[in-house]
């Protein structure tokens, strides 16, 4: 046997790695298109009420990384979808998960979202288990959605065509229980309004007369108008008497102000002796007098009516003068004269009667 020589040894080696990196390299693909594995997995079921676009090798994702793949898809109870899937023994999974099926693309791909329920099960989910239908939720039906938006889709290009119906997939995928709760909404409000046909009826009636009756008040309406605009011209011309006026105003309240403030200390000192004065008079012994002298008042001025009715009761005699007088001077005739009262030269009061005892000087 011959022997191989050293550059066809080396060509062999070479040749050798390149298959052997093609071959993993192969299998690595096939397991990524495949959705495989090189880790244990463990079994669950769900049920669905349609799994249309779901076939076997899709992916399961959690928060959008694929966990697992689709293992197989069968009819339950004539109307039922069962779904077997797998997912890595490392990720577990709780009693509360829920299972979505999305959209993967436009083509129709699916593929199983599953997220964890608002009920905080901590429990793990045991292998072999089944997802009831009441915790999951079917794929939005593109068909129907794209049909309604086929008068759109034949005014636009077919790039345009697809962004567009990309961003609807992209806005509504997963939001369908919000979808529902609008269009209940909104029917609701329909069947509201239709059911107030009649107030809006009369609504529209009475607002129809409204106008007319405005229509007819044309002439008066006009000249309310008008004399509105006369009243705002006439402002308009006075604004410089308004404002000296406004400024008017302004300096008597600076005036004032300054009033007050000058005579805030008199004030002052007025309102602290009236006060020292109701605090006195409200004393118990003062008003017990003043309520004693109030009511002895008429008796005593009816008294001094009735005495001085008789005539003669109030006659006065003077006893004692003091002060003086002083006379101007006149021109020619008299110099002035200063006229003393009482004393020696004064003016002579009194007498006899004003040395008797009860005569006060």
């Amino acid at each position: 046997m011959k022997q191989i020589d050293r550059e066809s040894l080396g060509a062999l080696v070479k040749l050798g790695f390149f298959f052997a990196f093609t071959g993993i390299s192969t299998l690595i693909l096939a397991l990524t298109l495949s959705n495989g594995s090189f880790g244990d997995r463990k079994e669950y079921k769900a049920v669905f009420g349609d799994v249309t676009g779901m076939a076997k090798g899709d992916d399961v994702r959690i928060a959008g990384v694929a966990v697992g793949s689709v293992k197989k898809v069968q009819i339950v109870n004539r109307d039922k979808a069962l779904v077997t899937f797998g997912v890595d023994s490392d990720v577990p999974l709780t009693d509360n998960t829920n299972a979505t099926i999305k959209f993967r693309n436009l083509v129709g791909q699916r593929y199983i979202a599953l997220t964890q329920g608002a009920d905080g099960a901590k429990t793990t989910l045991k292998e072999g288990s089944t997802i009831p239908e009441s915790r999951t939720q079917e794929a939005l039906d593109l068909n129907v959605l794209l049909n309604g938006f086929k008068p759109v889709f034949q005014a636009l290009s077919p790039s345009d065509t697809n962004k567009f119906a990309y961003e609807i997939v992209q806005t509504l995928q997963g939001e369908s229980g919000n979808v529902e709760n609008l269009l209940a909404r909104t029917s609701s409000l329909t069947n509201t309004l239709a059911g107030r046909d009649q107030l809006i009826g009369d609504v529209i009636t009475n607002l129809s007369e409204v106008l007319d009756t405005v229509g007819s008040r044309d002439k008066e309406l006009t000249d309310t108008i008008d004399t509105l605009q006369q009243f705002v011209t006439g402002l308009k011309d006075d604004r410089d008497a308004i404002l000296n006026s406004v400024d008017s105003i302004s300096d008597l309240t600076d005036e004032t102000s300054d009033l007050l403030v000058q005579g805030r200390p008199a004030l002052t000192e007025d309102v602290k002796q009236l006060n020292a004065l109701t605090k006195n008079l409200s004393s118990s012994k003062n008003l017990s007098t003043l309520q004693n002298s109030i009511k002895i008042l008429p008796i005593k001025l009816q008294k001094i009516g009735n005495a001085a009715s008789s005539g003669g009761e109030f006659n006065f005699y003077l006893c004692d003068v003091r002060g003086s007088i002083t006379i101007p001077a006149i021109a020619g005739i008299l110099p002035q004269t200063k006229l003393d009262l009482g004393g020696p030269e004064g003016l002579a009061v009194g007498g006899a009667r004003c040395d008797q005892p009860g005569y006060a000087k």
